[in-house]
């Protein structure tokens, strides 16, 4: 049975989380049975982009350098990583590490911060979907990998945990070859599994302290949850951390992917909770994206036919651009997979013909000028 350390954290001084970290570790059996002396280690964190910490969309700089204050203390060597959505160059990862906070505890704490942009194709025979991935040329050069999460929502996949930030071990614009290849959200979460099972994170561990609801994984909003989760499970982290924030894991896909690999059980009760009161911080009002509520039209033509694809691009959620509140900084244009996205007057317009709805515009969009909306007929229906 997977065992999930649930611990209260109230706030993000770095002594409180340090003491909660230090405890969900103790709860698994303490560091030192996951890291050994003389490793050097991934601690792959979730920067999706340029973020301030208190935005609640990556992981939080003080929960990295508690975990690599515990490396350290294991006698091995820490390393924060990332391959942020856009271009994987040093200039690029400089921007991204000084928004999030990582630059200020890297030099606080002495903590390495990757600035290796090198790639390397790998094979992967016992994937599902992909057999062949490519990935930062950082992944294998450690001994061992820590997910270092964030708790968000996903205006495609719904919920973010442990499984999906490994799609971080993607460089930058690979990942829109990904998407274009997996277009359907169950191919897309089969590759995110696949990518799972080939990092083999040694650990997880879940900045909860705040998440973020509504339109995530960057344009939601902060919310307290007040925790911190850890498990040797990324798949069992993820059906906690899930079923804390009242989503029903039936509707993640990751979730489902994994159990059907018997990697893990969707059922909360096949986990092993330790620490403190999963009731106590059970949120029943945690809001997802609108348009990821129950859909009463697509439920009835999944699969990739013509009807199906017919459907889902006239009734099923499309971006919408507000032009009043964009900068014309063409990120959206540029990390289109699908090139479905056209700057004309220096303001962006999609081709909903062409568009694959991986929401990539949404989510790197430093304005939050793109919104996810759903067809007026499901809005009838709803």
């Amino acid at each position: 049975m997977s065992k999930v350390a649930i611990v209260k954290c109230a706030d993000y001084d770095p002594q409180t989380v340090y003491a909660s970290l230090s405890k969900s570790l103790e709860l698994l059996g303490g560091i030192e049975k996951y890291i050994k002396p003389g490793m050097k280690v991934l601690l792959k964190c979730n920067l999706l982009m340029k973020k301030r910490p208190e935005e609640a969309a990556t992981t939080h700089p003080e929960v990295a350098a508690a975990l690599a204050r515990a490396v350290k203390e294991a006698g091995a060597y820490p390393i924060i990583a990332d391959s942020p959505g856009g271009l994987y160059t040093t200039s690029a990862l400089k921007g991204v590490y000084r928004a999030c906070g990582m630059e200020e505890v890297s030099g606080r704490d002495d903590i390495e911060l990757n600035y290796n942009v090198e790639t390397l194709d790998v094979c992967h025979p016992e994937g599902k979907i992909v057999k062949h991935l490519t990935v930062i040329k950082l992944l294998e050069e450690v001994d061992a990998v820590i997910s270092v999460c964030k708790l968000k929502t996903h205006s495609l996949a719904l919920f973010t945990g442990a499984v999906k930030n490994l799609f971080g071990v993607i460089p930058g614009t690979a990942k829109a070859e990904y998407h274009l290849r997996m277009k359907r959200i169950e191919d897309f979460s089969d590759m995110l599994v696949d990518i799972t099972t080939y990092v083999k994170p040694v650990l997880s561990v879940m900045d909860a302290v705040v998440g973020m609801e509504g339109d995530g994984p960057s344009a939601g909003t902060p919310r307290k949850v007040g925790a911190i989760l850890a498990s040797a499970s990324p798949y069992a982290l993820d059906v906690v951390a899930a079923s804390m924030i009242g989503i029903d894991t039936g509707r993640v896909w990751t979730i489902q992917r994994a159990k059907e690999r018997g990697l893990c059980s969707d059922k909360l009760s096949d986990i092993e909770l330790l620490g403190d009161s999963f009731d106590e911080l059970y949120i029943k009002d945690f809001k997802i994206p609108k348009h990821k509520e129950k859909n009463p039209i697509e439920r009835y033509v999944s699969g990739n036919s013509r009807i199906a694809r017919f459907v889902r691009s006239r009734f099923g959620p499309r971006p919408v651009f507000i032009h009043s509140g964009c900068i014309g900084c063409r990120d959206c244009e540029r990390n289109c997979p699908p090139k479905a996205i056209e700057i004309v007057n220096n303001r962006p317009n999609v081709d909903l013909e062409k568009c694959i709805r991986c929401y990539c515009c949404q989510e790197l969009c430093p304005k939050k000028t793109i919104v996810i909306k759903q067809n007026w007929l499901f809005r009838v229906f709803r």
